[in-house]
Parts: C-alpha cells; structure tokens; sequence
C-alpha cells in the first residue's frame, strides 16, 4: 500500500514538475525561439530581436520602449540586407573593425551590439563605394528660381524681366517658398530640387529665362482669407472662412459668393486649402490667438457681422501650388564638388537599396503581442 501511494506521489511530482517547465517553457523559451524576421536565407528569432529592442533602448525610458520598436525591424531587415547586397560587391566590414568600434564606444561586447555596429559600418562603406562611381566632371547647370503664388504673378514677373527687372531684387518681392529660392549654384538635374526646375533649366541656354511652369504639389508660404463674422459676443466671434492659394483665386470665388445664395458658402467652402473645408468652412467660436495668425485676427475681429471680407494675404499659412520662374546663369560640364558627390552618392545608395529590397525575400512577423512580449522581457531584466 505504501509502496502505491509513493508511485502515485511520484507520477503526481512529475506531472507538476512537467507543468511548471511547460508553463517556463512557453512564457521564457518558447517565443524566444520563434521566427520574426527572415531576409532572404538569414532568420532572427525572438531572442534576437528582444536584444536588438533591448540595445536600442539602453538609453530611453521604459515607457518610450514602445516608440522604437517597429524600427527596431526595420534596422534588422534593412542591416541584414546591406550586409548581404554588399557582400556581392565587395563589400564587407571585418571584425577586426567591429571590435574597434565597440572599444571606442565603450559597448557591451555581444552580438546585439556588434550587429549594430556592423550595420553602422557597411552603411558607411557603401555610401564610400558609391562615392567613388560619381564621376569627377559632369553636365550641370547654374540657375536661380523663385515660386511665385500663381499664373497671374509668373505673368507679372516675366513682364518685369523682360523690361530689365533684376531677377534677384523679385525674388524678394515675390517669392513664396523660401526653402527654394535664389541662386541653387551648379547643379545637376538629379539634385534640382523640383523635376520641374530640371526640366526647365537643363532646356535653357546661358542667360535665358523659362516659360513659367506651375506645379500644383509644391508648398508655399502665402494664402488668402476670405473671412464671414456670422456672431459675437464678449471677446469671441463666430467666423467661417475660406482659404485660398492666390488672390485672384480669392477674388473669383467672393464673386461667386456675391452671386449665390448664403446657404452655397458650404459649397464654395470646397475650394479652401484650410481643413474647416471638411465643416463647410466652419471655424466655430474664436478668440483672438485661436488661429495663430495676427493677419487674419486683425481683420475678423473688427468685421461687420454677415459681411465677407476682402482678400486678406497672410504670409503665417501654408497652402500648396504655384508657378516656377527659372533663370539659367550658365551651363555645361562642371566640377562635381564634394558636397554634390555626396549627395548623388545618397541617391545612388537609396535606389540599389530599394532595388536589393524589393528583389529580396523578406518576412517580418513581428505583431503586436511579439511586440509586447519583448517588451516585457527588457523591463523585467531592468
């Protein structure tokens, strides 16, 4: 009888024991060992990817952790990928290297760390490599542009030019996108900063001005306001407004307003650029501040109730669409400077990068709870 409750005590022990090491399994072990990301003929478990979000990490937050971790991913697929892409040109980082670069960090020395590294270091070789496939010398263009709000004021402007305007004194005046605007130097079509611009100048001779050309795409830092006060009270008004990318723009459509009953406002609200389009124009109950423009405050708060304004240019918007004025300075084969070289490098790295890509074999299934199971492993071991 003794002799059976033992054996019974001992299946029962094992039968806990197997339990417990089930339940350790699957919490600790088993996900750790599930595929998460496979790269042509290279996997990564789970316990590959959890040190990678770990390292990445090191120096965040824990409750930032959460903000990284899809490019934690996307830095394995896209490390993984240079490391192979350059390999069949060449191109490899030794661990003679790696260890260097792990000493001068001053970095955990393991496998997160110096994959890390590995992807640091291939990047940079490869954008070296490149470099050197830009050739020394070749065909450019020296030109100056401004984007001006509309066909009305390119026409403006090239009357302007033509009876000896100084194109820089109207880049001052009429420009509406700083961040292109004046001389661009010597470059090539493939770094103007507009297909457009390229276009234009590489068909141009020395000292020619193109034929305007508009591009609906481009940001600009102008609009015009047709503003309706519909109430007041105290210090707040109740205003709709419509946001328009030039004034002659604007002008057309309070003619139209002028022509339709009050009720088409919401129709016309269409044609705004602001996003109260989406409430027919609606900007609700204002104080001043609310829209973060004094322009637009300084109009609609001293308006008549029921009247639509004038045109109001304010130059704090951003709307989109306008027309390029270029102007070619001289043309042909140039130096390619190192600023240029690097540049046209990036660009050749990003398009083989984008061709290994899409002619490689990649899995990520990393979800959202995998997620959250590597998250929970870093913050246990903090």
């Amino acid at each position: 009888m003794r002799r059976i409750i033992t054996i019974v005590a001992a299946v029962f022990l094992v039968g806990i024991a197997s339990w417990v090491g089930y339940g350790y399994y699957n919490d600790k072990i088993g996900p750790g060992r599930e595929l998460a990301i496979e790269v042509n003929d290279a996997s990564f478990d789970m316990n590959y990817y959890t040190e990678m979000l770990k390292a990445y990490s090191r120096n965040i937050e824990a409750n930032q952790i959460y903000a990284v971790v899809g490019q934690v991913a996307e830095n394995i697929i896209n490390g993984e990928l240079m490391q192979q892409g350059g390999r069949d040109m060449g191109v490899v980082v030794t661990p003679e290297e790696i260890d260097e670069e792990i000493k001068e960090r001053e970095l955990p020395d393991n496998e997160a760390y110096r994959d890390i590294m590995s992807a640091g270091l291939i990047q940079e070789k490869l954008t070296e490599y490149f470099i050197s496939q830009v050739p020394d010398n070749m065909e450019q263009v020296n030109a100056r542009v401004m984007f001006v709000e509309s066909q009305e004021v390119a026409d403006e402007v090239m009357t302007s030019i033509e009876s000896g305007g100084n194109f820089t004194a109207l880049v001052e005046e009429y420009s509406v996108n700083p961040m292109i605007e004046g001389d661009l130097g010597w470059l090539p079509v493939e770094l103007m900063p507009d297909p457009l611009i390229g276009e234009i100048a590489f068909g141009l001779e020395p000292g020619e001005v193109g034929k305007p050309a508009c591009n609906e795409s481009v940001n600009k830092y102008v609009g015009y306001w047709l503003i309706e006060v519909t109430d007041k009270k105290d210090e707040e008004i109740k205003a709709r407004g419509l946001l328009l990318g030039s004034e002659v723009e604007a002008e057309q459509v309070k003619a139209e307003l002028a022509e339709l009953p009050k009720e088409d406002f919401v129709l016309l609200a269409q044609k705004s650029q602001h996003d109260s389009r989406f409430q027919g124009g609606e900007l609700g109950w204002l104080e001043k501040g609310d829209m973060r423009s004094e322009t637009f405050d300084a109009v609609a708060f001293n308006m008549t109730l029921n009247e639509v304004s004038d045109p109001v240019k304010d130059e704090s918007v951003q709307t989109v669409g306008g027309c390029w004025v270029v102007q070619v300075l001289d043309k042909g084969e140039h130096v390619v400077e190192d600023n240029i070289k690097s540049s046209l490098a990036d660009n050749l790295f990003t398009a083989w990068l984008d061709e290994w890509t899409e002619n490689s074999t990649i899995e990520n299934l990393i979800d959202e709870q995998k997620e959250m199971w590597a998250i929970a492993r870093i913050l246990q071991g903090r």
